[in-house]
């Protein structure tokens, strides 16, 4: 009897992911078998009769047994593409999702021209630093710097600004939101941990299980971090300064009134892809 095969692999893999509650098993079967030999999935189809070695076939089946125990592939592939460039993903850190990426464009689009120009971007609660490296990226003449609770995603912030050719514009560093920050800042963003404690059972086992609570959730009705930032950032905050939000899914009204309640104005909202209330932002008076 031959060993296993290109397709073999990722229908075993399939099933297994099927079997265990994993949505989209095919595609994520094909991302392990695609990643651990370095095909994408055109190879996969190209090269499904090709004959695969001991030691490949091992770790596709260790790679398979984590995610059909719901592990997030992001941790399982130790990366995440987010606003077309590659970060970067461990336990410590939020995995990056395309929800986020509405925040990126809110901000760009309220800025304007303005993007070509030099400006402070403090990013509170980085994780994998994404935000911070998408606004980095798209204004090239803005520094920022991105804060992290945990010394662990900082780390990985660093290594991802590193690897993006970014760090000589971006400086990481532990902290309570913007405590111990002697600086001012024209952008203001933040997607800090929002869901409520009584939605935190019913989370996917992906996020409930594995990625950071700290990240997830501060408790409660799940607005105290946004309470908490807003009451620290005018000493921070430059005049006129741009404070956007990511919000979860019918927050945005009471964000917003925590914003104008902080003297911000005018409050605007942004809807993601799904037509779900993502982002809210606001500025400081000039």
């Amino acid at each position: 009897m031959g060993g296993p095969t290109v397709k073999s692999l990722v229908n075993e893999a399939a099933t297994r992911l099927r079997m265990a509650g994993v949505e989209g098993p095919r595609r994520d079967a094909e991302l392990i078998v695609g990643h651990v030999l370095g095909l994408d999935r055109a190879a996969i189809l190209a090269h499904g009769d090709d004959p695969v070695a001991e030691a490949p076939a091992a770790r596709i089946d260790a790679m398979a047994a984590e995610r059909a125990a719901r592990r997030p592939m992001a941790q399982i592939l130790g990366r995440r593409e987010f606003w077309s460039l590659n970060f970067k993903v461990t336990e410590a850190t939020l995995d990056p999702r395309p929800d986020t990426e509405t925040l990126v464009e809110e901000v760009l689009s309220v800025i304007g021209l303005r993007r070509w120009k030099a400006f402070r971007l403090l990013d509170l609660g980085t994780g994998t630093g994404c935000i911070l490296a998408a606004l980095l990226t798209e204004c090239p003449a803005a520094t920022g710097v991105g804060v992290d609770r945990s010394a662990a995603a900082a780390a990985v912030a660093r290594e991802n600004m590193q690897a993006l050719g970014l760090a000589p514009r971006a400086r990481i560093q532990e902290g309570d939101w913007s405590d111990g920050l002697h600086e001012r800042f024209d952008v203001i963003v933040s997607n800090p941990p929002y869901i409520p404690e009584a939605d935190m059972a019913r989370l996917a086992p992906e996020v409930r299980l594995f990625e950071p609570r700290t990240a997830l959730t501060p408790g409660g009705d799940g607005l105290g971090a946004y309470r908490t930032i807003l009451d620290r950032l005018p000493p921070v905050a430059a005049p006129g300064a741009i404070v956007a939000f990511e919000v979860g899914i019918g927050q945005a009204a009471a964000v917003a009134e925590l914003m104008e309640a902080a003297g911000l104005g005018p409050v605007t909202t942004r809807r993601d892809l799904a037509g779900i209330e993502r982002v809210v932002l606001g500025r400081f008076p000039q």
